[in-house]
């Protein structure tokens, strides 16, 4: 026999539910025939737990889930009204449409009027900063305030970006993934023409079209603040001691199939890289034409630098950009490539062959053969009568981005009037290593004596002056000046080149494109960049922030240190 105490909460039950039905049955009668009003204050009450955003931010699988469990629990509650058992079906249809527009427990109102739109204060709005709230420190989530440009998590009753619009008056919010923008505290989605010039500056977009316009533009942008800029002509923040990493994109910049490329993110989607997306949105910010100001900071890519090279480069320490270059265009390449193919944009551009003779004295191979190391892929050539003194080759092939040229030493001593004679080289005296002939011997891994010869050409022929060296005590620096030609570097009357194919020309001769400054003591002093602009073959010299037009015999007089040179189609 069931207990007083079950029976009681048995009939309270009961109560409960004819109290619901008679609830709902008034609420029936009241409403009119015409569908209910969309509710905006119930929805944000409904789902106001921590900061959980609501349409657009979770995939439609999960929001799937969600409404069907939702609807299990509610029965047939559906914002705070009801419909009547018969409309149930229609209802679920519904549902199921509005999957793609958003939750369908949480319908928000899209308004295009909005009183507050005249506070968007743009000359605050700086999306080059990492996408963290600025009070949780997480980055899901994440809307900018367009009145103070500060960034806040969420838009639900109880997140920061709500308090931050009930707290500072603060009314207009965008969200920095889905650039759709909000008001709050009331919670409408505001769809107005007028915001799109933001959309732009968050999301920088280029179609094919303006793409191959771009070399072909003359035209100066102007930024919120009256200063003029050149789309792709902008300074870099120097964030701190990090003008290498700017004179590296400053100059990667100015190589059209590589730029071209990451303009369109479509051409990177398969990648899972955020050092290759961080690129690409950085180029695409140095390019655009509707910027808000006229310099770009490169804040997200030195962050995902740090995080990819474990800090080997990072903010606060000067480092070399040869080796950064090096280092960015080996990176980009294994992110970029395909399993398919061992080749992406990177190599298409930089890539050449160079074969390499190595004499290595006989000693060393005895030594080599009582390690039992591997001698299979050597070539052996035994010259000369006694073993002790003979040099064995080995021929190989091998691929490089970029090429490294030795300088001559410097003098040691003053001349007669007590001032250190800057020595100069020509620029083809030291290419001279590439000529197959020229033997320059190296020490490490260990003793031997190589020959270098070009047998396939780059598109872009990275060069860099090995200023620096370092012994036990400290770096010295090269201060021999390289003389170099800035148009028509022609190749083939210094360097034996292979002969090209039937139906292909020889293309030999370069364009400078980009040149790379050091100035200062080694361990020191600054980096700074001369660099073309297509569009009317000007020089510009860039460093940090500081653009400003150059002469081209100024570019030449330069301690060159790192070079980019363009084949002639």
């Amino acid at each position: 026999m069931a207990s007083k105490r079950d029976r009681e909460a048995g009939d309270g039950v009961e109560d409960e539910g004819l109290d619901n039905e008679s609830k709902r049955q008034r609420l029936d009668e009241d409403s009119s025939p015409s569908p209910p009003p969309v509710s905006i204050a119930n929805p944000l009450s409904g789902l106001a737990n921590n900061y959980a955003d609501i349409d657009e931010e979770e995939d439609y699988g999960r929001m799937d889930r969600g409404s069907v469990n939702e609807r299990r629990n509610d029965g047939s509650q559906y914002n705070g009204h009801r419909y009547g058992e018969a409309d149930n079906s229609d209802e679920e249809d519904d549902s199921r449409e509005q999957l793609f527009s958003g939750r369908n427990n949480r319908q928000v109102e899209v308004r295009k009027d909005c009183p507050y739109l005249d506070t968007v204060n743009r000359q605050v709005l700086d999306f080059d900063f990492e996408r963290f709230c600025s009070v949780s420190l997480s980055n899901l989530n994440v809307y900018a305030c367009l009145v103070c440009g500060k960034y806040y998590q969420g838009r639900g009753k109880k997140s920061h970006a709500y308090t931050h619009s009930l707290e500072a008056g603060h009314h207009v919010y965008i969200n920095l993934r889905t650039e759709k923008v909000y008001c709050l505290p009331d919670g409408y989605e505001i769809n107005d023409p007028s915001l799109d010039d933001i959309r732009h500056v968050l999301n920088p977009r280029f179609t094919a079209k303006e793409v191959e316009q771009l070399d072909k533009n003359k035209q100066w942008s102007r930024a919120l603040d009256g200063s003029s800029y050149l789309p792709g002509m902008v300074g870099l923040n120097n964030i701190k001691e990090t003008d290498f990493v700017n004179v590296t994109i400053q100059s990667l910049m100015r190589v059209t199939p590589l730029r071209n490329f990451f303009l369109i993110p479509e051409n990177y989607q398969h990648c899972k890289s955020p050092l290759v997306h961080r690129f690409g949105e950085l180029t695409r910010k140095i390019w655009h034409a509707r910027n808000f100001k006229g310099q770009v900071s490169p804040h997200e890519f030195l962050q995902a630098v740090m995080k990819a090279s474990k800090k080997r480069f990072r903010i606060g320490a000067q480092s070399d950009p040869v080796e950064f270059m090096s280092w960015l265009l080996n990176m980009l390449h294994a992110d970029l490539k395909t399993s398919k193919k061992n080749t992406s944009i990177i190599f298409e551009c930089f890539q050449g062959e160079l074969e390499v003779v190595k004499e290595i004295p006989n000693k060393v191979i005895a030594d080599k053969k009582e390690n039992n190391e591997d001698q299979n892929n050597a070539e052996k050539l035994l010259d000369g009568v006694n073993e002790r003194y003979a040099f064995v080759k080995e021929t190989s092939k091998m691929p490089f981005l970029m090429l490294g040229l030795d300088l001559p030493p410097p003098p040691l001593f003053k001349d007669v009037m007590e001032k250190n004679i800057i020595p100069q080289v020509p620029l083809f005296n030291i290419l001279k290593k590439f000529d197959g002939e020229t033997v320059t011997e190296v020490v490490r891994p260990h003793i031997a004596r190589m020959q270098y010869r070009v047998t396939r050409l780059p598109k872009y022929m990275i060069l860099h002056m090995r200023r620096f060296t370092k012994n036990n005590f400290f770096v010295e620096k090269n201060p021999t000046l390289v003389n170099f030609p800035v148009k028509n570097l022609e190749l083939k009357d210094y360097i034996p080149l292979p002969t090209p194919k039937e139906n292909e020309k020889l293309r030999s001769k370069y364009d400078l494109i980009a040149n790379v400054v050091h100035d200062g003591k080694p361990g020191e002093g600054f980096y700074r960049v001369f660099v073309q602009r297509k569009s009317e073959e000007l020089w510009y010299e860039m460093q940090d922030l500081h653009v400003s037009e150059t002469l081209p015999h100024l570019v030449a007089l330069s301690e060159a240190y790192m070079q980019i040179y363009e084949q002639q189609q």
